[in-house]
Parts: structure tokens; C-alpha cells; sequence
């Protein structure tokens, strides 16, 4: 009886060391130095498998005290799939909530403002974590896939850093930057200034796109959507390069020359009135408010100062815009 009764106490003496092994295990960082660890939890994979696929990965040291750990609380089949950063410091109780929660690694995809679409496309297929479904689609191809067939697919995506679990598919971000760029648009578009010479406000990204393309100095772009504005008010034509170059497609070789600026496509301005067919680019959000509140005033031309800092000379009559391009010219010349 004696013997039994010591070897009952050697047990709760070993049972209570294992528990206290455990316990400091559990609250004891996994990872040393700064730098943190990818592990990736397979969708599917039991406790075990995942707790084991750890270990591989070099994270946990005993997979099976995590999975029992997991078990005790009632999370043995909570764990979510996906990509983890394991930082340094984190406990194996604090990777088991990550773990839970379903706090996944974030990738981003930064989508430039004045990027064309095609330029959007390739980004995306670009980025390795971005699943890729559409394949060498076109733009009709693109839009009949997210629901809106024989929509030119131009200047309809809102620039902006997107952040997104690995596996995340090409579809699903054009969809996200799709219905950012609705949101974008109906709000600038709802706080658009009295008087404003559009019908709808498709109309309005078109110009927003063309003031996005013109300038990249924030300060100018109200400047330059008042050119644009009078310009419609009065019937003359906007007279603007990029529309040009966006018309003249993978043929323009870098210089504009005056037989592009005479070649008739329906996105040149200068020989065709009013607005082009469609956006030339991705407006930001600056360029649809410059272009929901264009800036006061009587310019109705502007020219590049030739600075170097991307600013440009805004003129009332022709006579001085000639002048500020002579002025340009002979800078140019001096380079």
C-alpha cells in the first residue's frame, strides 16, 4: 500500500513537472533575433498535420504539446488556413490565437494614379502572391467577367494600396478597386460645384482623367480642370497631348509630333470638340475633386514651364500662352 501511495505521489509529481514544462513552454517566445517566419496552414489539414507542418517549418519545437494545448481550450478545430508571419516574441499561446483569429500575413498592391488600365493588368499579374484567373484577357474580357459586358474598362478602377491574404485572385482585387472607384466618383460627384458643364458624372472622370494625366503637382490640377471646364463652356476644343497619346496607342514612340496632333481618332482633342470616348487613365481622388471644383478664373491655356518641377504658366489670351510656349521653347534649347 505504501509503495502504491509513493508511486500515485511520483505520478502527480510527474504529471505536475509535465504541466509546468508545458506552461512555461507555452509562455516562452518561439523565435529569437528580429527577423519574423512565414509558415503557411494548408486548407484541410487537421491539428496534427498543421501542429507537425509548423515544426517543419521551423516554428514550434513540440507540435504535440501545441496540439494538446489547442485541444484543452476547445480550439482543436478553430485553427483558419492560410499565410502567417510568426513575429519574434510570440508565444505558442499567442500563435494559437493568431492562429484562431485568422490574422493572415497581408500582402499590398499599390495601383498608381494615372496608370491605364493595361498598366493595372500587368501589376497584378506581376504581384506573385495575386492569384492569377484571367489569363491574357483583354479589357471586354475583364468586364463581362466582373458583371458589366461592353463597358470600356478605361479609368473605371480607383488607385489606391490594397492589402490582401496570398491566394487572393486578379478578379477579386479588380472587383475591390471597381466598387472603390463607384464610391469615389458618387461622392465627389454629389459634392460637385453648381453649373458644371457634364451631364453625368462618367463625363466627369473623363476629365478627372485627363487633369490626372496633365499635372502631378496637386496645387494645379483645380488650375488646369478650370482650363478644361471654360474650355467646354466655350466650345473650344481642350486641345490636350495625352488624350492624343492615349488615341495613338502602342504606335506613339515617346515625342509628339504635329502629324499626331492632325490624325484624326476619337480621342484627339484637337480635332475633335469636347470630351474623348472614354477615361484616358485612373483618376485619384485629387483629380475628381479638381475636377468636381475647378479653380475660378479666365486661363484658358497653360504650357510647361520648362522648370524642371513639372509646373506649368497659365495664360488668358493666345497671344500670351504663344509667348509662354516661345519662352519654353528657347529654355528647352538651352538645356
Amino acid at each position: 500500500m505504501r509503495r502504491l501511495a509513493v508511486l500515485v505521489a511520483g505520478a502527480g509529481l510527474a504529471l505536475a513537472g509535465a504541466w509546468l514544462a508545458a506552461r512555461h513552454y507555452l509562455d516562452t517566445p518561439l523565435l529569437t533575433g528580429t527577423a519574423a517566419r512565414i509558415v503557411n496552414i494548408e486548407p484541410g489539414a487537421s491539428l496534427t498535420a498543421s501542429a507537425e507542418s509548423m515544426a517543419a517549418q521551423g516554428v514550434l519545437d513540440h507540435p504535440r504539446v501545441f496540439a494538446w494545448y489547442a485541444r484543452l481550450r476547445g480550439d482543436g478545430r478553430s485553427i483558419q488556413a492560410g499565410e502567417y508571419s510568426v513575429a519574434p516574441g510570440t508565444t505558442p499561446r499567442a500563435l494559437l490565437d493568431q492562429l484562431v483569429s485568422g490574422r493572415v500575413l497581408l500582402h499590398s498592391l499599390t495601383v498608381v494614379e494615372g496608370w491605364t488600365f493595361r498598366e493595372l493588368l500587368a501589376a497584378l499579374h506581376a504581384q506573385p502572391a495575386v492569384a492569377r484567373t484571367l489569363g491574357e484577357s483583354d479589357g471586354a474580357a475583364v468586364m463581362a467577367a466582373l458583371g458589366e459586358p461592353g463597358r470600356h474598362p478605361e479609368g473605371l478602377f480607383f488607385p489606391e494600396t490594397y492589402h490582401f491574404p496570398r491566394g487572393t485572385s486578379d478578379l477579386d482585387l479588380l472587383r475591390q478597386a471597381r466598387a472603390l472607384m463607384d464610391e469615389q466618383l458618387a461622392g465627389a460627384w454629389a459634392e460637385r460645384a453648381a453649373g458644371l458643364p457634364f451631364e453625368t458624372s462618367y463625363e466627369a472622370l473623363i476629365l478627372a482623367s485627363i487633369v490626372e494625366k496633365e499635372t502631378a503637382l496637386e496645387a494645379e490640377r483645380p488650375l488646369i480642370a478650370g482650363v478644361f471646364v471654360r474650355r467646354l463652356e466655350r466650345g473650344m476644343r481642350l486641345q490636350t497631348d495625352p488624350s492624343v497619346i492615349y488615341g495613338i496607342g502602342d504606335g506613339f514612340d515617346g515625342d509628339i509630333r504635329r502629324r499626331d496632333l492632325n490624325q484624326d481618332t476619337p480621342y484627339n482633342t484637337y480635332t475633335r470638340a469636347g470630351l474623348p470616348p472614354t477615361p484616358i487613365a485612373l483618376p485619384g481622388a485629387a483629380s475628381l475633386a479638381a475636377v468636381m471644383h475647378p479653380a475660378d478664373g479666365e486661363t484658358l491655356y497653360f504650357v510647361a514651364t520648362g522648370a524642371g518641377d513639372g509646373s506649368h504658366y497659365f495664360s488668358t489670351t493666345l497671344e500670351e500662352h504663344n509667348e509662354a510656349v516661345r519662352r519654353f521653347l528657347a529654355r528647352q534649347g538651352s538645356q
